[in-house]
C-alpha cells in the first residue's frame, strides 16, 4: 500500500484559559500527474479553516514534510484529536 493511502493526521489544541480551539489536518494525496500533494487544513474548531497544498515529485519527500510539520505542531501543544474527546 502506498504511503499516501494512510489516514489523515488530525491534531487539536484546546486551551480554555486562552479561548483557543484550533485544529490542524495533514494528508497526502496523489496528483493526476504522478506526484503527490501534501494537503494542510487549519483553523478554529467549528469552521472550515484555511487550506494549503504543496506538490512533491515522490511520496518520500511529502512524507518527510508531513513529519516535520507534525513535530512542529506537537511541540506547540497540539495533540491527537481522537485522544482529546
Amino acid at each position: 500500500m502506498p504511503e499516501f493511502e494512510r489516514h489523515p493526521l488530525h491534531l487539536r489544541r484546546i486551551d480554555p484559559a486562552r479561548n483557543m480551539r484550533r485544529f490542524y489536518l495533514l494528508s497526502i494525496q496523489p496528483t493526476l500527474f504522478g506526484g503527490v500533494s501534501l494537503i494542510r487544513n487549519w483553523g478554529r474548531i467549528g469552521t472550515n479553516g484555511q487550506t494549503m497544498m504543496q506538490t512533491f515529485d515522490d511520496s518520500t519527500d511529502a512524507g518527510d514534510a508531513l513529519g516535520r510539520l507534525e513535530r512542529a505542531k506537537r511541540r506547540r501543544g497540539y495533540g491527537d484529536a481522537s485522544a482529546e474527546r
